[in-house]
């Protein structure tokens, strides 16, 4: 699973991408603004005494050191040696550790208990089989415990291609969602009443969702000059959680409760 020509085939690993993923993503204003609005839906959690969590597909591991600092079991896997490397070196650099995997969450799933909380942000979309996986990873929640999942949106990615017109348009008609090489756009994007009704269907209540970045990626570098962005922020909490708002923006977060 290390390296693939045909993405979507295989479950993606980001080692070769972690470096870019780390400045583009994590580095920048979109990735604070994701973590501040993933910690509000979860504080609640967060709050609770000694919980055991499980972060499917850490990644640099933001989420599972957030947790462990609240005094909380992590267990953390990603099948990018480089990404759980550098998760690795941020707990270290914060003195805490957590209970490591180099392996994917279908591997991952065999061997632990059912959890409190089961984190899986920005994986569904890189999996080759995205519904199958969520089946495995959402096995592992305990009665009364939750599933956090994000995910690349969809809806999003039709409406922001189409707007921008030309090739883009037949890309969006011949469902190639990874367009011409944009390497960090997914090949199976997913939509919330997608998400939504398959967690319905396995026997999970939605407890929030939200939308992060409901304006941000739709806007031109112009008009994205020219904005306030103390006021776009404003106006991004504003509408992130209403209904509309919220299925449009580029990465959707359902927080889910096992009943």
């Amino acid at each position: 699973m290390a390296k693939v020509k045909q993405r979507g085939k295989y479950d993606y690993n980001f080692d070769i991408l972690a470096d870019k993923f780390e400045k583009s993503i994590y580095g920048t204003l979109k990735g604070e603004w994701r973590l501040k609005l993933l910690k509000e839906d979860l504080a609640h959690i967060y709050n609770q005494d000694r919980l055991d969590i499980w972060d499917s597909g850490c990644g640099m591991g933001q989420m599972a050191l957030w947790f462990v600092q609240g005094g909380h079991n992590v267990v953390c896997n990603d099948i990018s040696y480089k990404m759980l490397q550098k998760a690795k070196e941020s707990f270290e650099v914060n003195g805490v550790d957590a209970t490591w995997y180099k392996a994917p969450a279908q591997e991952v799933a065999n061997k632990i208990d059912k959890q409190d909380l089961v984190i899986f942000h920005a994986v569904i979309e890189w999996l080759a089989k995205p519904l199958d996986t969520l089946d495995i990873v959402a096995s592992k929640v305990k009665d009364g415990g939750y599933l956090s999942i994000l995910f690349f949106n969809q809806n999003s990615i039709i409406f922001r291609n189409v707007l921008r017109g030309g090739w883009r348009q037949k890309i969006i008609l011949e469902d190639k969602w990874y367009g011409k090489g944009k390497k960090l756009t997914p090949p199976h994007p997913q939509k919330p009443n997608t998400i939504i009704n398959h967690l319905q269907d396995i026997g999970f209540e939605i407890v929030v969702q939200t939308g992060i970045r409901v304006f941000h990626d739709y806007m031109s570098e112009d008009a994205l000059d020219i904005s306030n962005q103390d006021e776009l922020l404003e106006l991004e909490y504003r509408y992130a959680r209403e209904e509309t708002f919220r299925d449009m923006a580029r990465y959707v977060h359902i927080l889910a409760r096992r009943v």
